[in-house]
Protein backbone atom coordinates (compact mmCIF):
# COMPACT_ATOMS: atom_id res chain seq x y z
CA UNK A 1 0.00 0.00 0.00
CA UNK A 2 1.40 3.36 -0.99
CA UNK A 3 0.96 6.23 1.42
CA UNK A 4 2.09 9.71 2.19
CA UNK A 5 0.95 11.61 -0.89
CA UNK A 6 -2.06 13.75 -1.55
CA UNK A 7 -5.29 11.82 -2.19
CA UNK A 8 -6.43 12.24 -5.75
CA UNK A 9 -2.89 12.42 -7.11
CA UNK A 10 -2.09 10.23 -10.11
CA UNK A 11 -1.88 6.62 -9.07
CA UNK A 12 1.49 5.03 -8.46
CA UNK A 13 -0.16 1.64 -8.09
CA UNK A 14 -1.17 -0.80 -10.76
CA UNK A 15 -4.42 -0.66 -12.63
CA UNK A 16 -4.71 -2.71 -15.76
CA UNK A 17 -6.88 -3.01 -18.78
CA UNK A 18 -8.96 -6.17 -18.63
CA UNK A 19 -7.52 -9.32 -20.19
CA UNK A 20 -10.95 -10.16 -21.56
CA UNK A 21 -14.13 -8.16 -21.57
CA UNK A 22 -17.35 -9.96 -20.76
CA UNK A 23 -20.27 -10.03 -18.44
CA UNK A 24 -21.24 -12.92 -16.28
CA UNK A 25 -24.33 -12.56 -14.13
CA UNK A 26 -23.76 -12.69 -10.41
CA UNK A 27 -25.31 -15.60 -8.50
CA UNK A 28 -23.27 -14.84 -6.38
CA UNK A 29 -4.30 -25.00 12.74
CA UNK A 30 -7.76 -25.49 12.91
CA UNK A 31 -10.42 -28.03 13.28
CA UNK A 32 -12.06 -28.41 9.89
CA UNK A 33 -14.95 -30.16 8.23
CA UNK A 34 -14.79 -31.44 4.68
CA UNK A 35 -17.66 -32.16 2.28
CA UNK A 36 -15.69 -35.08 0.78
CA UNK A 37 -15.25 -33.44 -2.56
CA UNK A 38 -14.34 -30.59 -4.00
CA UNK A 39 -14.55 -28.03 -6.48
CA UNK A 40 -16.42 -27.82 -9.73
CA UNK A 41 -14.81 -25.17 -11.94
CA UNK A 42 -17.25 -26.02 -14.72
CA UNK A 43 -19.94 -24.54 -12.47
CA UNK A 44 -17.86 -21.74 -10.99
CA UNK A 45 -14.68 -20.98 -12.96
CA UNK A 46 -11.54 -20.11 -11.02
CA UNK A 47 -10.78 -16.42 -11.69
CA UNK A 48 -7.07 -16.07 -11.17
CA UNK A 49 -5.66 -12.51 -11.40
CA UNK A 50 -5.79 -11.23 -14.95
CA UNK A 51 -7.95 -14.08 -16.24
CA UNK A 52 -11.65 -14.47 -16.91
CA UNK A 53 -14.43 -11.95 -17.49
CA UNK A 54 -13.95 -8.31 -16.52
CA UNK A 55 -16.97 -6.04 -16.85
CA UNK A 56 -15.37 -2.61 -16.52
CA UNK A 57 -12.92 -1.02 -18.95
CA UNK A 58 -10.49 -0.90 -16.01
CA UNK A 59 -9.46 -3.64 -13.63
CA UNK A 60 -7.81 -3.46 -10.20
CA UNK A 61 -6.11 -6.67 -9.05
CA UNK A 62 -5.46 -7.46 -5.39
CA UNK A 63 -1.69 -7.36 -5.52
CA UNK A 64 0.09 -8.26 -2.29
CA UNK A 65 2.10 -5.02 -2.17
CA UNK A 66 -0.96 -2.83 -2.64
CA UNK A 67 -3.65 -4.28 -0.39
CA UNK A 68 -4.05 -3.57 3.30
CA UNK A 69 -4.43 -6.58 5.57
CA UNK A 70 -6.24 -5.95 8.83
CA UNK A 71 -6.42 -2.15 8.60
CA UNK A 72 -8.49 0.37 6.64
CA UNK A 73 -7.05 3.22 4.55
CA UNK A 74 -6.69 6.67 6.07
CA UNK A 75 -6.45 10.14 4.60
CA UNK A 76 -2.68 9.93 4.16
CA UNK A 77 -2.76 6.86 1.91
CA UNK A 78 -2.02 7.29 -1.75
CA UNK A 79 -4.78 5.96 -4.03
CA UNK A 80 -4.03 2.94 -6.18
CA UNK A 81 -6.37 4.40 -8.81
CA UNK A 82 -8.20 7.69 -9.34
CA UNK A 83 -11.64 7.76 -10.99
CA UNK A 84 -13.98 10.46 -12.23
CA UNK A 85 -17.44 10.56 -10.63
CA UNK A 86 -19.67 8.06 -12.41
CA UNK A 87 -16.82 5.74 -13.37
CA UNK A 88 -16.96 2.05 -12.62
CA UNK A 89 -14.13 -0.30 -11.76
CA UNK A 90 -13.73 -4.08 -11.64
CA UNK A 91 -11.95 -5.04 -8.42
CA UNK A 92 -10.53 -8.35 -7.29
CA UNK A 93 -11.10 -9.11 -3.62
CA UNK A 94 -9.49 -11.86 -1.56
CA UNK A 95 -11.04 -13.64 1.40
CA UNK A 96 -8.87 -13.94 4.50
CA UNK A 97 -10.09 -17.47 5.21
CA UNK A 98 -7.34 -20.00 4.53
CA UNK A 99 -4.67 -17.30 4.94
CA UNK A 100 -4.70 -16.80 8.72
CA UNK A 101 -2.16 -18.22 11.19
CA UNK A 102 -4.73 -20.44 12.93
CA UNK A 103 -5.26 -22.09 9.52
CA UNK A 104 -1.54 -22.51 8.84
CA UNK A 105 -0.93 -19.35 6.72
CA UNK A 106 -0.69 -21.62 3.67
CA UNK A 107 -3.79 -21.53 1.44
CA UNK A 108 -2.54 -24.30 -0.87
CA UNK A 109 -2.09 -26.71 2.05
CA UNK A 110 -5.26 -25.59 3.86
CA UNK A 111 -7.56 -25.97 0.86
CA UNK A 112 -5.67 -29.03 -0.35
CA UNK A 113 -6.86 -30.87 2.76
CA UNK A 114 -10.38 -30.36 1.39
CA UNK A 115 -9.63 -31.72 -2.07
CA UNK A 116 -8.91 -28.40 -3.77
CA UNK A 117 -6.10 -28.81 -6.31
CA UNK A 118 -3.29 -26.21 -6.17
CA UNK A 119 -4.33 -24.62 -9.48
CA UNK A 120 -7.75 -23.82 -7.97
CA UNK A 121 -6.19 -21.81 -5.13
CA UNK A 122 -5.90 -18.09 -5.95
CA UNK A 123 -2.31 -17.02 -6.53
CA UNK A 124 -2.97 -13.56 -5.09
CA UNK A 125 -4.25 -15.19 -1.89
CA UNK A 126 -1.03 -17.22 -1.70
CA UNK A 127 1.08 -14.10 -2.24
CA UNK A 128 -0.77 -12.15 0.44
CA UNK A 129 -0.42 -14.99 2.95
CA UNK A 130 3.33 -15.01 2.34
CA UNK A 131 3.85 -11.27 2.84
CA UNK A 132 3.12 -11.34 6.55
CA UNK A 133 2.31 -7.60 6.47
CA UNK A 134 -0.19 -7.99 9.28
CA UNK A 135 0.28 -7.87 13.03
CA UNK A 136 -1.51 -11.00 14.25
CA UNK A 137 -2.49 -9.46 17.61
CA UNK A 138 -3.16 -5.85 16.66
CA UNK A 139 -4.73 -6.05 13.19
CA UNK A 140 -7.98 -7.47 11.91
CA UNK A 141 -8.26 -10.43 9.52
CA UNK A 142 -9.64 -8.71 6.42
CA UNK A 143 -7.83 -8.11 3.13
CA UNK A 144 -8.85 -4.69 1.74
CA UNK A 145 -8.44 -3.60 -1.89
CA UNK A 146 -7.94 0.15 -2.43
CA UNK A 147 -7.97 3.04 -1.73
CA UNK A 148 -9.79 4.38 -4.76
CA UNK A 149 -9.90 8.17 -5.12
CA UNK A 150 -12.85 9.92 -6.75
CA UNK A 151 -12.03 13.27 -8.31
CA UNK A 152 -13.64 16.26 -6.65
CA UNK A 153 -15.03 14.41 -3.63
CA UNK A 154 -14.71 16.58 -0.53
CA UNK A 155 -15.77 16.21 3.11
CA UNK A 156 -19.49 16.97 3.38
CA UNK A 157 -20.26 15.28 0.06
CA UNK A 158 -21.80 11.82 -0.13
CA UNK A 159 -20.10 8.97 -2.00
CA UNK A 160 -22.41 6.37 -3.51
CA UNK A 161 -21.01 2.94 -4.35
CA UNK A 162 -23.30 0.93 -6.63
CA UNK A 163 -22.68 -2.82 -6.94
CA UNK A 164 -22.92 -3.75 -10.63
CA UNK A 165 -21.60 -7.29 -10.57
CA UNK A 166 -20.19 -9.89 -8.16
CA UNK A 167 -18.47 -12.92 -9.69
CA UNK A 168 -17.28 -15.79 -7.48
CA UNK A 169 -13.56 -16.33 -8.07
CA UNK A 170 -13.53 -19.90 -6.69
CA UNK A 171 -16.11 -22.68 -6.19
CA UNK A 172 -15.66 -22.96 -2.42
CA UNK A 173 -15.60 -20.98 0.81
CA UNK A 174 -15.17 -21.23 4.58
CA UNK A 175 -17.30 -20.47 7.66
CA UNK A 176 -15.21 -20.03 10.83
CA UNK A 177 -15.76 -19.71 14.55
CA UNK A 178 -12.74 -18.57 16.54
CA UNK A 179 -11.39 -16.51 19.43
CA UNK A 180 -14.33 -17.40 21.67
CA UNK A 181 -16.40 -14.97 19.60
CA UNK A 182 -19.76 -15.20 17.91
CA UNK A 183 -23.27 -15.00 19.31
CA UNK A 184 -22.55 -17.97 21.61
CA UNK A 185 -19.10 -16.87 22.76
CA UNK A 186 -18.05 -18.96 25.73
CA UNK A 187 -20.01 -21.93 24.37
CA UNK A 188 -18.38 -22.22 20.93
CA UNK A 189 -15.84 -23.22 19.80
CA UNK A 190 -16.25 -26.02 22.32
CA UNK A 191 -12.54 -26.80 22.80
CA UNK A 192 -11.31 -23.26 22.23
CA UNK A 193 -9.62 -23.96 18.89
CA UNK A 194 -10.65 -22.47 15.59
CA UNK A 195 -13.36 -24.39 13.75
CA UNK A 196 -13.24 -23.73 9.99
CA UNK A 197 -16.07 -25.39 8.08
CA UNK A 198 -15.30 -25.89 4.39
CA UNK A 199 -18.29 -25.25 2.12
CA UNK A 200 -18.20 -26.00 -1.58
CA UNK A 201 -20.36 -24.81 -4.47
CA UNK A 202 -22.53 -27.28 -6.40
CA UNK A 203 -25.12 -26.92 -9.17
CA UNK A 204 -28.76 -26.39 -8.23
CA UNK A 205 -32.00 -26.13 -10.16
CA UNK A 206 -32.01 -22.35 -9.69
CA UNK A 207 -28.25 -21.77 -9.94
CA UNK A 208 -25.16 -22.62 -7.89
CA UNK A 209 -25.71 -23.43 -4.22
CA UNK A 210 -23.43 -23.71 -1.23
CA UNK A 211 -23.38 -26.87 0.82
CA UNK A 212 -22.28 -27.84 4.33
CA UNK A 213 -22.24 -31.45 5.59
CA UNK A 214 -24.76 -32.67 8.14
CA UNK A 215 -22.09 -34.74 9.92
CA UNK A 216 -18.27 -34.70 9.82
CA UNK A 217 -17.17 -36.65 6.74
CA UNK A 218 -20.75 -37.59 5.89
CA UNK A 219 -22.44 -37.64 2.51
CA UNK A 220 -25.59 -35.71 3.43
CA UNK A 221 -25.62 -31.93 3.10
CA UNK A 222 -27.53 -28.76 3.82
CA UNK A 223 -27.72 -26.82 0.54
CA UNK A 224 -28.41 -23.09 0.47
CA UNK A 225 -28.62 -20.33 -2.17
CA UNK A 226 -25.66 -18.09 -2.86
CA UNK A 227 -26.15 -14.34 -2.51
CA UNK A 228 -22.73 -12.74 -2.99
CA UNK A 229 -21.89 -9.34 -1.50
CA UNK A 230 -18.99 -7.34 -0.12
CA UNK A 231 -18.96 -7.25 3.67
CA UNK A 232 -16.56 -4.29 3.66
CA UNK A 233 -17.34 -1.16 1.64
CA UNK A 234 -16.10 2.11 3.03
CA UNK A 235 -14.30 5.45 2.85
CA UNK A 236 -11.06 6.52 4.47
CA UNK A 237 -10.95 8.45 7.74
CA UNK A 238 -8.57 11.12 9.06
CA UNK A 239 -5.98 10.00 11.60
CA UNK A 240 -4.57 6.53 12.10
CA UNK A 241 -5.64 3.58 10.01
CA UNK A 242 -8.63 1.93 11.66
CA UNK A 243 -8.83 -1.75 12.62
CA UNK A 244 -10.74 -3.66 9.93
CA UNK A 245 -13.30 -5.33 12.21
CA UNK A 246 -15.52 -2.62 13.79
CA UNK A 247 -17.81 -0.79 11.33
CA UNK A 248 -18.68 2.88 11.77
CA UNK A 249 -19.80 6.06 10.06
CA UNK A 250 -17.10 5.36 7.47
CA UNK A 251 -18.82 2.09 6.55
CA UNK A 252 -16.17 -0.62 6.64
CA UNK A 253 -17.22 -4.03 7.91
CA UNK A 254 -20.97 -3.37 8.00
CA UNK A 255 -21.90 -6.88 6.78
CA UNK A 256 -25.35 -5.89 5.46
CA UNK A 257 -26.30 -8.78 3.20
CA UNK A 258 -28.64 -6.61 1.12
CA UNK A 259 -25.58 -5.10 -0.62
CA UNK A 260 -25.96 -7.47 -3.55
CA UNK A 261 -25.98 -6.62 -7.25
CA UNK A 262 -28.03 -3.47 -7.88
CA UNK A 263 -27.73 -2.15 -4.32
CA UNK A 264 -26.10 1.13 -3.35
CA UNK A 265 -24.18 2.24 -0.29
CA UNK A 266 -24.25 5.94 0.57
CA UNK A 267 -21.41 7.16 2.79
CA UNK A 268 -20.29 10.58 4.03
CA UNK A 269 -16.99 11.68 2.46
CA UNK A 270 -14.54 12.19 5.32
CA UNK A 271 -11.26 12.99 3.50
CA UNK A 272 -10.49 14.59 0.11
CA UNK A 273 -10.96 12.09 -2.71
CA UNK A 274 -13.08 9.83 -0.47
CA UNK A 275 -10.45 7.04 -0.79
CA UNK A 276 -12.93 4.17 -1.02
CA UNK A 277 -12.12 0.50 -0.56
CA UNK A 278 -13.78 -2.92 -0.59
CA UNK A 279 -13.12 -6.35 0.92
CA UNK A 280 -14.46 -9.17 3.12
CA UNK A 281 -16.20 -10.93 0.20
CA UNK A 282 -19.05 -13.31 1.02
CA UNK A 283 -20.91 -15.94 -0.98
CA UNK A 284 -23.78 -16.07 1.55
CA UNK A 285 -24.64 -14.69 4.98
CA UNK A 286 -27.63 -14.91 7.25
CA UNK A 287 -28.68 -11.82 9.20
CA UNK A 288 -26.72 -11.85 12.45
CA UNK A 289 -23.70 -13.78 11.10
CA UNK A 290 -23.95 -15.62 14.40
CA UNK A 291 -20.96 -18.02 14.24
CA UNK A 292 -18.55 -15.11 13.55
CA UNK A 293 -18.08 -15.36 9.78
CA UNK A 294 -20.33 -15.84 6.78
CA UNK A 295 -19.48 -18.17 3.89
CA UNK A 296 -16.28 -16.28 3.19
CA UNK A 297 -14.99 -16.54 -0.37
CA UNK A 298 -13.24 -14.31 -2.89
CA UNK A 299 -15.22 -12.22 -5.40
CA UNK A 300 -14.50 -10.12 -8.48
CA UNK A 301 -16.76 -7.11 -8.04
CA UNK A 302 -17.61 -4.24 -10.36
CA UNK A 303 -18.61 -1.06 -8.55
CA UNK A 304 -19.65 2.42 -9.76
CA UNK A 305 -18.60 5.49 -7.78
CA UNK A 306 -20.79 8.61 -7.74
CA UNK A 307 -20.55 11.82 -5.72
CA UNK A 308 -23.44 13.97 -4.46
CA UNK A 309 -22.29 17.52 -3.55
CA UNK A 310 -22.84 18.63 0.03
CA UNK A 311 -25.78 20.99 -0.62
CA UNK A 312 -27.71 18.42 -2.62
CA UNK A 313 -26.72 15.66 -0.21
CA UNK A 314 -28.29 17.54 2.70
CA UNK A 315 -31.64 17.48 0.91
CA UNK A 316 -31.45 13.79 -0.04
CA UNK A 317 -29.90 12.32 3.08
CA UNK A 318 -30.03 14.88 5.88
CA UNK A 319 -27.08 14.45 8.21
CA UNK A 320 -25.73 11.06 7.19
CA UNK A 321 -24.72 9.81 10.63
CA UNK A 322 -24.53 6.14 9.62
CA UNK A 323 -24.15 4.31 6.29
CA UNK A 324 -27.32 4.18 4.21
CA UNK A 325 -28.02 1.20 1.94
CA UNK A 326 -30.50 1.52 -0.93
CA UNK A 327 -31.96 -1.26 -3.03
CA UNK A 328 -34.55 -1.13 -5.82
CA UNK A 329 -37.31 -1.74 -3.27
CA UNK A 330 -36.00 -0.39 0.02
CA UNK A 331 -34.26 2.42 1.82
CA UNK A 332 -32.08 0.68 4.40
CA UNK A 333 -30.83 2.95 7.19
CA UNK A 334 -28.35 1.40 9.59
CA UNK A 335 -27.44 1.83 13.24
CA UNK A 336 -24.18 0.79 14.90
CA UNK A 337 -23.11 0.43 18.52
CA UNK A 338 -21.23 -2.06 20.72
CA UNK A 339 -24.57 -2.68 22.46
CA UNK A 340 -27.17 -4.25 20.15
CA UNK A 341 -30.06 -2.47 21.89
CA UNK A 342 -28.33 0.86 21.24
CA UNK A 343 -27.62 -0.14 17.64
CA UNK A 344 -31.37 -0.72 17.10
CA UNK A 345 -32.17 2.65 18.70
CA UNK A 346 -29.60 4.34 16.47
CA UNK A 347 -31.16 2.65 13.45
CA UNK A 348 -34.64 3.89 14.40
CA UNK A 349 -33.32 7.45 14.78
CA UNK A 350 -31.59 7.14 11.40
CA UNK A 351 -34.81 5.88 9.81
CA UNK A 352 -36.78 8.83 11.22
CA UNK A 353 -34.14 11.23 9.94
CA UNK A 354 -34.04 9.79 6.43
CA UNK A 355 -37.85 9.86 6.14
CA UNK A 356 -37.72 13.51 7.12
CA UNK A 357 -34.96 14.38 4.67
CA UNK A 358 -36.29 12.35 1.74
CA UNK A 359 -40.06 12.89 2.14
CA UNK A 360 -40.51 15.70 4.67
CA UNK A 361 -42.22 13.34 7.13
CA UNK A 362 -42.64 14.74 10.64
CA UNK A 363 -40.70 12.75 13.25
CA UNK A 364 -43.65 11.54 15.35
CA UNK A 365 -45.46 10.40 12.22
CA UNK A 366 -42.34 8.70 10.88
CA UNK A 367 -41.97 6.90 14.22
CA UNK A 368 -45.55 5.64 13.95
CA UNK A 369 -45.07 4.59 10.33
CA UNK A 370 -41.92 2.63 11.16
CA UNK A 371 -43.72 0.79 13.94
CA UNK A 372 -46.59 -0.14 11.63
CA UNK A 373 -44.80 -0.94 8.40
CA UNK A 374 -41.02 -1.44 8.65
CA UNK A 375 -38.94 -4.48 9.59
CA UNK A 376 -35.81 -3.93 11.68
CA UNK A 377 -33.17 -6.63 11.24
CA UNK A 378 -29.93 -7.53 12.96
CA UNK A 379 -27.08 -7.10 10.45
CA UNK A 380 -24.43 -8.76 12.60
CA UNK A 381 -23.60 -9.30 16.28
CA UNK A 382 -19.94 -10.34 15.91
CA UNK A 383 -17.88 -7.35 14.76
CA UNK A 384 -17.21 -5.70 18.16
CA UNK A 385 -19.64 -2.98 17.05
CA UNK A 386 -23.02 -4.61 16.37
CA UNK A 387 -25.31 -3.54 13.55
CA UNK A 388 -29.02 -3.20 12.82
CA UNK A 389 -30.76 -2.15 9.63
CA UNK A 390 -34.31 -1.26 8.62
CA UNK A 391 -36.12 -2.01 5.36
CA UNK A 392 -38.33 0.95 4.43
CA UNK A 393 -40.44 0.19 1.35
CA UNK A 394 -40.00 2.98 -1.20
CA UNK A 395 -43.33 2.00 -2.78
CA UNK A 396 -45.10 3.24 0.37
CA UNK A 397 -44.11 6.78 -0.63
CA UNK A 398 -44.85 6.69 -4.36
CA UNK A 399 -47.65 9.24 -3.98
CA UNK A 400 -45.49 11.69 -2.00
CA UNK A 401 -44.54 14.74 -4.04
Amino acid sequence: MHHGSTPGAPSGGRITAPPAVGRTSAPGTSSTTNPTSTTNPATTPVLQPGTGPVRSSRYLPAEADQVLWGRLPNGDDRPVVTLAPGDDLTIDTVSHEGLLPDQGSDPVAFFGRHGVPPEHVLVDAVAIARTGRRHPEQDGPHVVTGPIAVEGAEPGDVLTMTVLETLPRVPYGVVSNRHGRGALHGEYPVDGTTVSVFADVVPGDDGPRGRIPITEGGDRYARFPLAPFLGIMGVATPGERLHSVPPGRHGGNIDVNLLQVGAQLHLPVLVPGALAYVGDPHFAQGDGEVALTAMEASLRATVRFDVTPAAEAAQQFGELVWPLVETHEHLVPTGLDPDLDEAVRACVRHAIAILGARYGMEPHLAYAYLSAATDFDVSQVVDLVTGAHARIRKADFEDVR
